[in-house]
C-alpha cells in the first residue's frame, strides 16, 4: 500500500491512517445526548436575528445558534447588546466574527490572485490586537462566542480566556476561512484552544469521519454553502453527515448570493430576507430528514447544554481592560 509506512506512523500517533472510506457511524454526541444542531449563520444584525427566530418560529426549525460575519467592530453598542439580548431571552447561542484581518486593510497581496491564502490572516501585530480586542469587546456586551479565522488569533483568545482576560466560558468558533482539512490539522486546531471547528465545505463524507475520528469538538459542516465558499447543495447527504460527524451542526448558507460583509443598514431589506430563506432551506433539509431517517437522529433545543448563550448580564470585562 502507497505510503505505508506514513500511515502506520499516522497510527502510532492515534491518527486515522486513511480516510475512513467505510464511514462509520460517529458515538460521539453533544452534552444533552443531541446528534446535531442547527445554526443559520450570516446573520447580520438584530434586524436579521429576529427575522430568524421569527422564521424559526414559524415553520418550526430548532435554531439553536446564529453566527455572523461583518465582525464585531461593525455593530454599535446598541446592537450588540440587542443581539445579546435576543440570544439570552430565546436560548440561542450568537456567535460574532473578531476581525479585522488582512483582506479587509491595505494589504496588495490580499487582493492579488495567490490573495485568498492571506486575506484571512491577522496582519502584523496592530492587526492582532484589533482581533483581540473585538472579542474583549464581544465578551463586554455579553457574548459568550467568537468566530475566528488566524491560529495566532487562536492561541493568543485561549491564553486570555485561561488568565482570566476573558470570561472562562467564551468559546473559539473557528471559521470556514481557517481551513481544517485533515485529521492532524483538526487535533493541532482543538490543542490551540478551539472549541468548534467549520470544515471546509467540499470535503467528502470519508474525508469528513476521518477528522471526526481524530477530535471530540463539534463540527461546523454547510448543508448548503455561498457560491464564494463553493456554492454546494448537500441535501441529499443530511443524513449521512450527521451519522459521520456527530457533534455536528448544520449550517444553511445560501447558493446563489454574493458576499454581504461587511452588512449594513444600507442592505437591510435584503438581508432579513436572506435569513428568512435560510431558515426556510433548514426546513426543507429537515423534511428530507425525516422523511428519510425518521426518529433516527435528535436534535437540541433552545438553551441545550454546551451552548455559548450570552450572558444575561454584561460581563465585567471591558475593551482595553
Amino acid at each position: 500500500m502507497a505510503g505505508s509506512a506514513t500511515r502506520r506512523f499516522l497510527a502510532s500517533r492515534g491518527l486515522p491512517e486513511r480516510d475512513l472510506g467505510e464511514l462509520p457511524e460517529s458515538a460521539k454526541r453533544f452534552p444533552d445526548g443531541a446528534h446535531y444542531r442547527v445554526e443559520i449563520p450570516s446573520t447580520e444584525g438584530p434586524r436579521a436575528f429576529e427575522a430568524v427566530l421569527d422564521e424559526a418560529e414559524r415553520r418550526s426549525v430548532p435554531v439553536v445558534r446564529i453566527s455572523q460575519g461583518s465582525g464585531v467592530f461593525m455593530h454599535t453598542d446598541e446592537e450588540l447588546d440587542g443581539m445579546a439580548r435576543l440570544g439570552a431571552a430565546n436560548g440561542v447561542e450568537v456567535s460574532l466574527f473578531a476581525r479585522p484581518n488582512a483582506g479587509w486593510d491595505s494589504s496588495a497581496m490580499a487582493r492579488a490572485p495567490v490573495g485568498p491564502l492571506v486575506a484571512p490572516t491577522a496582519r502584523g501585530t496592530e492587526q492582532l490586537v484589533a482581533v483581540l480586542e473585538d472579542a474583549r469587546r464581544a465578551a463586554a456586551h455579553g457574548i459568550r462566542s467568537v468566530l475566528i479565522q488566524d491560529i495566532g488569533v487562536l492561541s493568543v483568545f485561549a491564553a486570555m480566556r485561561r488568565t482570566g482576560e476573558l470570561p472562562a466560558d467564551m468559546q473559539a468558533k473557528v471559521s470556514v476561512m481557517l481551513p481544517v482539512a485533515n485529521p492532524a490539522s483538526a487535533r493541532v486546531i482543538v490543542e490551540l484552544g478551539a472549541n468548534t471547528i467549520n470544515l471546509p465545505t467540499d470535503l467528502t463524507l470519508a474525508q469528513v469521519g476521518a477528522i471526526r475520528a481524530a477530535v471530540d469538538v463539534p463540527l461546523d459542516v454547510y448543508v448548503e454553502c455561498p457560491d464564494n465558499l463553493g456554492g454546494f447543495v448537500r441535501f441529499h447527504e443530511i443524513g449521512d453527515l450527521i451519522r459521520v460527524a456527530a457533534p455536528v451542526y448544520l449550517k444553511f448558507g445560501l447558493r446563489g448570493t454574493t458576499d454581504p460583509y461587511p452588512a449594513g443598514l444600507h442592505m437591510e431589506p435584503q438581508l432579513v430576507a436572506l435569513a428568512r430563506e435560510r431558515v426556510r432551506r433548514a426546513r426543507l433539509a429537515l423534511d428530507l430528514l425525516e422523511r428519510e431517517a425518521s426518529g433516527e437522529f435528535e436534535t437540541s433545543r433552545a438553551g441545550a447544554a454546551g451552548l455559548a448563550l450570552p450572558a444575561k448580564a454584561l460581563a465585567s470585562v471591558t475593551p482595553g481592560g
